[in-house]
């Protein structure tokens, strides 16, 4: 965890006010999560720190790439990531960190880590499904997707038929929508 202490912010010398921190994460920052879902990453994170006398203000922004590999075709892309997070630092008797966007910490600290925080986010800020935008568009040729479309079932013209012919029941019902 040695290479987490760059994302340590020690607030005591900070001065009242603003200040901004600056983080260029790749593959080896996931690694220490024992996070390998990205084959690999390049992403910025912009740290909006604000020292106030009684609380401290994080803004986390996060952009950049990321290459995963599609869920249907399994063919690696780059996925852009975008988003952010605040979070508010209070102080208290113990540590608690219940709530997602207040953290609370002893009054004798004097450093906050946001390594977690930062991983968090960028994970949270993946999509459930990762489709390649080839496949959505249809410009993708890949062996994968050709052996989905040889196994898709067919629809057959009987099922077709049947769809055509409807239960009597229903027209009538129908009939007294259009009825008045």
């Amino acid at each position: 965890m040695k290479a987490m202490k760059a994302y340590t912010i020690q607030f005591v010398g900070l001065k009242v006010g603003e200040h901004h921190f600056d983080y260029q994460i790749d593959n080896t920052f996931f690694l220490e999560f024992d996070y390998d879902e990205f084959n690999e990453a390049d992403l910025k994170v912009d740290l909006l720190f604000e020292k106030k006398t009684t609380l401290l203000e994080l803004n986390f922004n996060v952009g950049g790439t990321v290459n995963v590999n599609c869920d249907v075709s399994n063919e690696p892309f780059n996925l852009k990531i975008e988003d952010s997070f605040k979070l508010v630092v209070k102080f208290g008797e113990i540590y608690n960190n219940d709530n997602e966007d207040i953290l609370i910490i002893p009054h004798g600290e004097y450093q906050i880590n946001v390594a977690q925080f930062i991983y968090e986010l960028v994970v949270l800020a993946m999509p459930a499904k990762k489709v390649h935008p080839g496949i959505e568009d249809g410009t993708l040729q890949s062996d994968i997707l050709i052996k989905l479309k040889e196994l898709s079932p067919l629809e057959s013209k009987t099922e077709e038929n049947n769809t055509e012919d409807t239960d009597p029941r229903w027209d009538t019902l129908k009939k007294l929508l259009t009825d008045k």
